[in-house]
């Protein structure tokens, strides 16, 4: 891997970057790594009041103010719509043209066959189907110059695949928790508005900025707290009494399309995330 690695998350929605990723981004941003985050669609759905082009802008404002939190150095926002993503040909040829024009060492995207949510599903599955020509086929989307070497692929666990998926790689964001908490506070329209109507949660969003941290911590806790299905990943990697003082993580699987070299490059991405190399 290079001195300063280039990394790409790709999601399908604003706001999921920051829950799924938002902390190894924290990590590697706060270690001189440069990290864009991208989604496939604008978000015009995601919302109980609001829909349309004034949702997708508030969203696109938030998700803003979220990657400032995060040092994040691009946050592309595609303007397609919420609920109605297709892993299509042109969509495939843009994804390949942004992992390109990043010159990405490391995409990070959902399972290509999970999930019950159309939209993660398909983007997972753009993701998938674009890996095969992003390196070394100069002849596909040849107008953005191909990689010379295929990134290493992460799998976020969509919120639905927690019970199936694989913790290959466990990442402690400990240190990086408040700067994970403070992207998702950013977004107001999912975790202080969309959420709560769409699973029912009764209690009020508190108004101080402690009261919310503790709303996000309480609600979203499988985004943030390390579980039983972790351990293994971190004991093997942190050492059994390091592992047993973490209680944040994020989790990723490799994706079953990479390239050789796995665990050389899941040493590596550690090693940098805590600062070795």
């Amino acid at each position: 891997m290079k001195d300063v690695l280039r990394v790409i998350v790709i999601a399908a929605h604003p706001d999921e970057p920051e829950i799924y990723a938002g902390g190894t981004t924290a990590l590697l941003t706060g270690r001189g790594h440069q990290v864009k985050y991208l989604s496939l669609t604008n978000g015009d759905a995601g919302h109980y009041e609001m829909s349309g082009e004034a949702l997708a802008k508030r969203r696109a404002a938030e998700a803003m103010e979220a990657a400032k939190h995060l040092g994040v150095a691009e946050y592309e926002i595609l303007d397609n719509h919420d609920g109605a993503l297709l892993p299509t040909l042109e969509l495939r040829e843009a994804v390949i043209q942004r992992i390109r024009s990043w010159k990405a060492d490391i995409v990070i995207a959902f399972h290509p066959e999970g999930g019950t949510h159309t939209d993660n599903r398909y983007a997972g599955r753009v993701v998938a189907d674009a890996s095969a020509f992003v390196a070394k086929v100069p002849n596909i989307v040849p107008e953005t110059p191909c990689l010379d070497e295929p990134p290493l692929y992460l799998l976020m666990p969509d919120y639905s695949m927690r019970a199936s998926y694989k913790a290959d790689i466990v990442i402690d964001i400990d240190q990086v928790l408040e700067m994970k908490l403070l992207a998702c506070h950013s977004h107001a329209t999912q975790f202080y508005e969309f959420a709560p109507f769409e699973q029912g949660m009764t209690k009020p969003v508190p108004h101080d900025w402690g009261g919310k941290r503790q709303y996000i911590l309480e609600g979203w806790s499988t985004f943030f707290q390390v579980s039983k299905e972790m351990l293994p990943a971190l004991e093997r990697d942190y050492g059994i009494e390091e592992a047993g003082n973490v209680r944040f993580a994020e989790p990723f699987e490799y994706a079953d399309y990479n390239a050789g070299g796995l665990a050389e490059q899941r040493l590596e991405l550690l090693s940098r995330l805590r600062g070795q190399n």
